[in-house]
C-alpha cells in the first residue's frame, strides 16, 4: 500500500460473491471487536468498503475514515457507504498514516491485510501515533491453517498458508510498538480478531 506502486502482499480485494459468503454478518464482527457508537475510526486498507459500511452503521454520530491506496477501491467504498453521512475518505499509504490523519482517533481497524505488511511493527508504530491515549487497534486475521482447509463457495480462499499469522505472531510484532493485547476474539469459520489497547 504505497503510492509508488508497492501493494501489501496478498491483499487484493476478492470477488464480492465469496467475500459476502464468508462474512455473513459484518455488523456483528464490528460489534465483537468493540467498535462503539460515537468513536472516530480509521478503516485502514478499506478496500471496497464492506467493513467500512458496517463500521459506519455501528458508529451512529461517530465518524469512520476509509483509507486505501487504490483510487478505484475508494470509489467502490464510497458506493458501499452511499447515503451515510458519517464517512470520510483518504487516498494514501498506510505506512504514512501519522502524516495523513490530522487529529487523534479512537480506533484503527484493519481487516484481512495485516498478513501482507512487510514491516508490521513499523505500521503498528504509525498506528500508535494516531491513537488517543486509550485508543485501540483491531485486526481481523486469517487463522494459521492451511489454505486448502479454508474453502469458500467450494474453492480454497485467502492468503498463502505461509503468510497466515497466529495470535501470538501478531502480538510479537504489534506489542513492541506500544500496545497491549486486550482481547482475542474467535471469528469462525476461518478468522480471529485481536484487540490491542495503546499501552
Amino acid at each position: 500500500m504505497n503510492l509508488h506502486g508497492r501493494l501489501f502482499q496478498a491483499t487484493g480485494m476478492p470477488d464480492k460473491n465469496w467475500w459476502h459468503a464468508l462474512w455473513l454478518d459484518p455488523d456483528g464482527i464490528v460489534r465483537d471487536l468493540r467498535v462503539e457508537s460515537g468513536m472516530t475510526v480509521v478503516d485502514l486498507g478499506c478496500g471496497d468498503g464492506y467493513f467500512t459500511a458496517a463500521i459506519a452503521r455501528r458508529l451512529g454520530p461517530g465518524r469512520v475514515i476509509g483509507l486505501d491506496l487504490d483510487p478505484a477501491m475508494l470509489e467502490q467504498a464510497k458506493g458501499a457507504c452511499d447515503g451515510m453521512s458519517n464517512c470520510d475518505w483518504l487516498l494514501g499509504d498506510a505506512m504514512e498514516l501519522s502524516r495523513l490523519i490530522a487529529s487523534p482517533v479512537d480506533y484503527v481497524w484493519m481487516a484481512n491485510t495485516f498478513h501482507g505488511v512487510p514491516d508490521k511493527t513499523a505500521l503498528a508504530k504509525e498506528i500508535t501515533a494516531v491513537l488517543l491515549p486509550a485508543g485501540r487497534f483491531g485486526i481481523v486475521n486469517w487463522c494459521p491453517i492451511p489454505r486448502e482447509e479454508t474453502p469458500v463457495l467450494g474453492q480454497p480462499r485467502g492468503p498463502r498458508t505461509e503468510l497466515r499469522m497466529s495470535a501470538e505472531d501478531t502480538r510479537a510484532v504489534v506489542e513492541p510498538a506500544g500496545f497491549q493485547l486486550e482481547q482475542l476474539v474467535n471469528l469462525p469459520p476461518y478468522h480471529y480478531g485481536t484487540i490491542f489497547k495503546k499501552a
